[in-house]
């Protein structure tokens, strides 16, 4: 069997002329015909190029790999108890799955209160604004994705250096309109971002606290490549400070382009060209600057990486290191490095709880961790949360929260048009009826009117996932967070079990027998 997918795919808007007959080794048609157009993503390579490499429609879709992976979080179940209760009195009066703590905190020293266990990974596309204030009025983290600056069309910049971004300073402001005591807006920069100074412009004039660097670019953890449209936009970009292939200021390179000869511009991230040495001193100038919080973002690389990371973010004494796996995504990777790539997020997950836990034992300081990569609802948050207790105690949901903050924002416009969709028809008529957490708001915020369907959309599913949270810490009787532990999910196959190192049901009862 393969886990592949076949070259016919939604990211590429390709697909394949006999679905139903393919080759699993090659991903083709079974049969590969001469009258055939090329619907698939050889015959668009064929038409388009090294084009075809990107998913279709960047800018009005998000992503995420097709592959089918031999091990994910669907092979594993919650367990259950059902005597006792751990974080609150045992008494079926109080012991109820709303009086469950899932509030924690976020920062090494200057801490700040989370109502959920949550981060909403990087986003700087589609609905950004509402998925920063839906974080402020759920109480949670939220970051504000990398190369912002460079589709900033009033970005001022001085000596190489930003001085103004009103783009960067609008998204700030989305989370802070709603910000109420709970969570934070987090600023990531790539290595361009780093050379534009972006965050020290962000911490000294806009008051940004917390800064997040990232081990990478674009998504998961490379270059970030784009097309660029015009010669004009080519040498703009190169202006600024951007990699662009080929070189438009070349002369020749200039002439062929107006002629039609050549290759088509990209703008290419620049890799990071860190150390140790480089980033301690780096974290240290950030603080200086008056950060409060600095986190690492990275991606599944090798697990010697990995454990460099958070060597120097321990080291550095960084509060919080995102782990990304493979499986999730948002951007623009290229298709085949989103399915082929990097460790998927239960494999990242059990070794980074291998490498944690002897960090901890040659007396490491240990950092915040958040683990990310396909997480969508709560049974997903639970068992992410299970596997890497005591040590993960973060987990990132994109997709599926930018995903709500869409269909709120959607739903919103139409019913707001006179258009109620007949799937919500059954609710009500108007924002207020068929938005149910409106009035949860109410109480929140003195006048709701003016927040916007898809913030509302967010709020409204992360209560969701806090609530589902909720009742299965209860199932297992558990009222508080630090009591979820490895023993909360239990694998299912035999894969499952060798890779986390987690006891099946069969391992449980052998060592309950010996205790009868």
């Amino acid at each position: 069997m393969s886990y592949s997918p076949s070259l016919g795919s939604s990211i590429t808007n390709t697909k394949m002329r006999t679905p139903e007959h393919t080759s699993r080794f090659s991903g083709m048609c079974a049969v590969c015909t001469a009258n055939c157009i090329g619907s698939c993503e050889i015959g668009l390579s064929a038409i388009r190029g090294s084009e075809a490499i990107y998913p279709y429609q960047t800018d009005k879709s998000q992503f995420a790999s097709e592959k089918d992976y031999p091990l994910d979080f669907s092979q594993f179940n919650i367990n259950g108890r059902v005597f006792g209760a751990l974080g609150c009195l045992e008494d079926s009066d109080v012991a109820t799955f709303p009086k469950v703590n899932i509030e924690t905190s976020f920062g090494i020293n200057n801490k700040i209160n989370l109502k959920a266990p949550i981060i909403l990974p990087a986003m700087a596309k589609l609905n950004w604004k509402d998925y920063y204030a839906g974080a402020a009025l759920a109480g949670v983290l939220v970051v504000i994705g990398e190369d912002v600056v460079a589709k900033d069309k009033n970005l001022v910049l001085k000596n190489g250096k930003v001085v103004s971004s009103p783009l960067i300073e609008e998204m700030v402001s989305s989370f802070r309109e709603y910000y109420r005591g709970y969570g934070d807006i987090i600023l990531q920069a790539n290595y361009d971002d780093e050379n534009l100074g972006v965050l020290d412009y962000a911490i000294e004039k806009l008051g940004v606290r917390s800064v997040e660097l990232k081990f990478g670019q674009a998504s998961k953890g490379i270059q970030g490549m784009g097309r660029v449209k015009s010669i004009d936009d080519a040498l703009h970009f190169q202006k600024i400070g951007y990699l662009i292939y080929p070189d438009p200021s070349d002369p020749v390179i200039a002439e062929n382009y107006k002629k039609g000869i050549g290759q088509v511009f990209e703008k290419i991230g620049k890799l990071p060209m860190w150390n140790e040495d480089i980033l301690i001193k780096r974290v240290n100038e950030l603080r200086e600057l008056g950060a409060e919080h600095i986190c690492f973002k990275t991606g599944p690389f090798d697990p010697r990486d990995l454990i460099e990371i958070l060597k120097i973010a321990s080291k550095a004494g960084v509060d919080l290191v995102t782990f990304d796996g493979a499986g999730g995504g948002s951007g623009n990777s290229p298709t085949k490095m989103m399915n082929e790539w990097g460790m998927p997020t239960v494999y990242l997950e059990s070794i980074l709880y291998d490498i944690l836990r002897k960090l901890k034992e040659k007396n490491y300081a240990i950092p915040q961790i958040a683990i990310a990569g396909g997480f969508a609802m709560e049974d997903q948050v639970y068992k992410g949360l299970s596997l890497g207790a005591p040590y993960i105690n973060l987990v990132g949901i994109g997709r599926a929260a930018m995903a709500a903050a869409l269909v709120g924002k959607q739903v919103g416009d139409l019913i707001n048009n006179g258009i109620v969709p007949k799937e919500y028809q059954r609710f009500g008529t108007t924002v207020e009826d068929i938005f149910g957490d409106i009035r949860e708001l109410k109480g929140l915020y003195t006048d709701v009117k003016n927040i916007s369907p898809g913030a509302i959309g967010l709020y409204s599913f992360i209560n969701r996932i806090s609530v589902g949270l909720k009742q299965l810490m209860a199932l297992n009787r558990k009222f508080s967070l630090e009591y979820i532990d490895r023993s909360d999910i239990i694998p299912l196959t035999k894969l499952a079990a060798k890779v986390t190192g987690l006891d099946t049901y069969k391992d449980l009862l052998k060592k309950e027998l010996e205790n009868i």
